[in-house]
């Protein structure tokens, strides 16, 4: 984030605003007071700024004005409360001003802390404005979480991320980047959480959404986001809300003929759970903001590619920073208390027995297990061939012990397969290995297709740069046209032979 020393004040942004004579709109606020009008009254000149605040705290009030929506902290209400205001203000001020006027509308629906503070506490805000007097208008609009324990800081901070909204929707309009960052301008992480951000309109047509949203990651304005199949962004609450959860993370550099069987079968167990049947079931592919950055620098392009394929087969797509997979788990708990399944590999199997990565945890790995199995969370593993299990091994991972068998006796032309109930790992684990396998907390992916065991992402990504063809047989079809059509991952077609 920048330097606070470098920030504009929340008060001089609202100054600069109000200053500013063509900017003139309405603000509509419903939830936690009226915070961001209040912003702009205190900062002086509000006249030049504010046609109208609102705050239609009764239902039946709020229906009346706006329209019923399903529910009322909601994207729906959202665009109800813009939608209405935007147009009123056309109606009652586009004659008198609208030559010389840029007129917009901000509104937002929240729920702030209750007074028992046993609520979730966020909300919806959004932005309507013109470039220009008289032209179509621009939107920006945007989820938050309040994560502060007193209602009276929540308030606080909604005023503060609603004027940086104001602020850069007329400032930072040409520069989006600097916009997403600028949202916690004079806040943290800690107060604010950022977890979905869409643009449109004229001003925003060079926009990719993804990108934005990714964004957020990178800044550390949240912890995740969504992707629909279609490449839309989505909301995760709204998602994920009581619903069973199955997810495979993954590189999908590009997704193979694997990525996909193993989610399948995943599913298909994940379905049959008893504590799943008969209720819905959310099924995600997730990418760690660690492995987009894994080369350096973030790659729009290749994110996007990514992001594109998975689509392409019909997939969400998270992408998070939550490197231990009991982390994952813990943000999926913040919106349901249904089963979480997690769909992975060997490899990753045993990486979660890796204790060098729990050592920041007072209780080390057991910690991380307390964590990740705790409410209803089951692995579903995948299983993996014995020469690629023993490169494994001879890498000198921490986690895993050489097995008591002979290599060339488990070669895979003998049939024999390393999965979740013959996998090794260091002694001192193996009982707590055991007791999670015995207890069903870590399953076999069963109805796998073996003639696909070979197949892995890195020698993929390896033939498409080399021109061999073989990589073709190693995707879904429409991911290898689509790889062909974009040129995705340095794929370049075969030169042509004269004859």
């Amino acid at each position: 984030m920048s330097e606070q020393k470098n920030l504009l004040t929340t008060n001089r942004k609202a100054l600069t605003i109000n200053l500013d004579e063509p900017k003139y709109g309405t603000f509509a606020e419903i939830g936690a007071g009226q915070e961001v009008a209040r912003v702009f009254f205190q900062a002086g000149g509000a006249s030049g700024t504010v046609a109208k605040t609102i705050s239609a705290y009764d239902m039946a009030f709020s229906d009346a004005i706006y329209g019923k929506a399903p529910r009322y902290v909601s994207r729906e209400r959202l665009d109800l409360m813009l939608d209405h205001e935007y147009q009123l203000l056309l109606e009652r001020l586009a004659t008198s001003r609208g030559e010389r006027t840029t007129f917009f509308v901000f509104a937002d629906t929240v729920a702030a802390r209750n007074f028992k503070g046993t609520n979730e506490a966020h909300g919806w805000m959004g932005m309507r404005f013109q470039l220009e007097p008289g032209g179509p208008p621009s939107e920006i609009v945007l989820h938050v979480r309040m994560w502060d324990k007193e209602n009276v800081l929540q308030q606080e901070a909604l005023g503060i991320v609603g004027t940086n909204l104001i602020y850069g929707a007329f400032y930072y309009r040409d520069d989006p980047r600097k916009f997403t960052e600028s949202l916690l301008d004079n806040l943290s992480s800690d107060r604010i959480e950022v977890d979905m951000l869409r643009f449109s309109g004229p001003a925003f047509t060079a926009v990719d959404n993804r990108l934005m949203s990714l964004l957020l990651v990178q800044f550390g304005l949240t912890n995740a986001v969504m992707f629909g199949p279609a490449g839309d962004v989505l909301q995760p609450s709204e998602v994920l809300h009581h619903k069973a959860i199955l997810v495979e993370r993954g590189s999908f550099r590009p997704v193979t003929h694997v990525n996909v069987d193993m989610l399948n079968c995943a599913t298909a167990q994940f379905v049959q759970e008893p504590l799943v049947k008969g209720k819905p079931v959310v099924v995600l592919m997730e990418i760690t903001m660690n492995n987009l950055l894994s080369a350096g620098e973030l790659d729009p392009h290749d994110f996007l590619s990514r992001v594109d394929l998975l689509g392409d087969i019909g997939f969400t797509v998270l992408i998070s920073n939550y490197s231990e997979y009991f982390r994952l788990t813990s943000y999926f708990r913040r919106y349901t208390k249904e089963m979480i399944g997690v769909a992975m590999g060997i490899n990753n199997l045993l990486e979660i027995f890796n204790e060098k990565y729990y050592e920041n945890l007072e209780g080390g790995i057991l910690e991380s297990f307390g964590r990740l199995f705790r409410n209803s969370v089951r692995l579903y593993i995948y299983p993996m061939r014995q020469e690629a299990y023993d490169h494994y091994l001879s890498t000198g991972q921490t986690s895993v012990s050489t097995p008591p068998v002979n290599n060339q006796a488990h070669s895979f032309a003998s049939g024999v397969l390393i999965n979740a109930k013959n996998v090794q790992v260091v002694d001192h684990l193996r009982n707590l290995y055991n007791h999670l396998l015995e207890n069903h907390y870590i399953d076999c992916i069963v109805g796998f297709d073996t003639s696909m065991l070979h197949i892995f992402s890195r020698d993929v990504l390896r033939r498409i740069k080399e021109n061999d063809s073989k990589w073709e047989q190693m995707v879904p079809a429409t991911v290898a046209a689509a790889i062909r059509k974009r040129g995705l991952f340095g794929y370049t077609p075969p030169l042509a032979v004269k004859v």
